[in-house]
C-alpha cells in the first residue's frame, strides 16, 4: 500500500458512522450485510448510509456485491490487512516479533 492509498482508507475511516458501518461489516465477515441489514444494526437512515457506503468503497475498505434488486456489502480485509502493515511496516525498528501481540503496549524494547 502506498501512502494515497493508506491516506485514502484513513480518511474514509475518519468519521464515526464510516468507522461504524465499516466496524459491522467486518464483524459480519464475508457473509457481508444489505443495506437494510445495516441501517436496522446501526440505527441509519437509507440515504445517509449510502453515502458513507460509497465513501467507503470509494476509500477500497468495502465491496459491492449487486445481486438482482439488492447489494451486499463487505468489507474488504485485503485491504484492511494492507492498511495495517502499511501503519506497523517499520513498527519497533523493524522487529516484526516486538510489535506482535507480546509487544503492544506501546514498550518496543
Amino acid at each position: 500500500m502506498d501512502d494515497t492509498a493508506a491516506l485514502d482508507a484513513l480518511a474514509g475511516l475518519a468519521q464515526k458512522t464510516r468507522l461504524a458501518i465499516f466496524r459491522h461489516l467486518v464483524e459480519a465477515g464475508p457473509t457481508g450485510a444489505t443495506p437494510a441489514e445495516l441501517g436496522e444494526a446501526l440505527g441509519i437512515a437509507a440515504t445517509t448510509l449510502s453515502f458513507h457506503l460509497k465513501t467507503l468503497a470509494q476509500a477500497g475498505l468495502v465491496d459491492a456485491d449487486p445481486q438482482g434488486r439488492s447489494i451486499t456489502y463487505r468489507a474488504d480485509f485485503a485491504a484492511m490487512q494492507g492498511l495495517v502493515d502499511y501503519l506497523t511496516d517499520n513498527c519497533c525498528g523493524g522487529d516484526a516479533a516486538a510489535c506482535g501481540p507480546a509487544g503492544r503496549g506501546g514498550d518496543c524494547a
